[in-house]
């Protein structure tokens, strides 16, 4: 009885400073990771920091003292800045997005059902020719796409943006909604159409309704994509009303002067929609993300 009282008493001994040598490293490595995770949040804030506060100040303070706070905070820049075009080219990228949004939703969300659903011929072929849509990059695909949209007479409209932003979309929200869709079980599907749901029944009233995060991500990444492309807008649209922000914001920049704070406010209302967009969403985006990541 004493023997094994005694290693017992040995192993607590033993152990303890095994658990102090474990808890210390794992402390050091947490705070190595906080501190690659600082510095990375860092980098990426600090530019939108900057903008922000220097949106507030003349150009001769802008270059004058850069990293300082503004003596006096300038609130009229953005009011200039929407006065001036801004809120035209604001809305024409609102529309745009949101056209295309929908759009690239809708179709995917159809696409994928029939693929992870339905057994049909050139199934296998269908999966792999939108797959294959995301190794085209949009700048290869610019001088077919612009004499195809001049001969369609598309040019300088909304559908110059929008069913190309669509076309380079749909591959990857396709892939994301398929595997989406082979995680929700079955079952649910049969009883609806035991309840007499046709196909698009039970897309619409089972599918969908399950598939929130991954409508948000889907949302999401075709958001950043309409909102911040810049090369089509800039090849499509000849007319200064039909731009978006990205192509608009050119104007803002003079030939001999330019007025710095009154470009930089313009950009921190260019970017505002975005930043909110992700801020409200992230939640569903990353649960998105790894949902859609599962199987396929």
């Amino acid at each position: 009885m004493y023997e094994r009282t005694a290693l017992t008493a040995e192993s607590v001994t033993v152990s303890q400073p095994k658990r102090r040598r474990g808890s210390f490293l794992s402390r050091i490595k947490i705070g190595l990771v906080t501190c690659i995770l600082l510095a990375y949040f860092l980098s990426i804030a600090f530019p939108l920091i900057w903008m922000i506060i220097s949106s507030f100040k003349e150009t001769t303070a802008i270059f004058g003292d850069s990293w300082g706070l503004p003596r006096e905070w300038l609130f009229q820049n953005y009011k200039t800045a929407w006065e001036q075009g801004i809120s035209k080219y604001f809305f024409n990228s609102v529309f745009v997005t949101c056209i295309t949004c929908f759009l690239t939703v809708l179709f995917s969300a159809f696409t994928a059902y029939a693929l992870s659903r339905f057994e049909f011929k050139g199934k296998k072929f269908f999966f792999l020719f939108f797959a294959a849509g995301l190794m085209f990059s949009p700048q290869v695909s610019l001088i077919p796409l612009y004499q195809l949209i001049q001969d369609t007479g598309l040019y300088n409209t909304y559908w110059a943006l929008i069913l190309p932003y669509v076309a380079y979309q749909i591959p990857l929200t396709v892939l994301l909604f398929r595997a989406h869709f082979f995680s929700i079980d079955k079952e649910l599907e049969e009883s609806a159409f035991l309840d007499g749901c046709s196909s698009l029944g039970v897309l619409f009233r089972v599918i969908l309704p399950l598939s929130t995060p991954i409508i948000l991500t889907a949302t999401v990444l075709t958001s950043f994509f309409a909102w911040n492309e810049f090369m089509f807008s800039l090849v499509f649209i000849d007319d200064d009303a039909l731009k978006t922000i990205p192509t608009g914001l050119l104007a803002f920049r003079g030939a001999v002067n330019t007025d710095w704070g009154v470009m930089l406010a313009g950009l921190t209302l260019s970017a505002l929609p975005i930043i909110l967009l992700f801020i409200f969403t992230q939640k569903y985006f990353i649960r998105g993300l790894a949902e859609g990541g599962v199987k396929g």
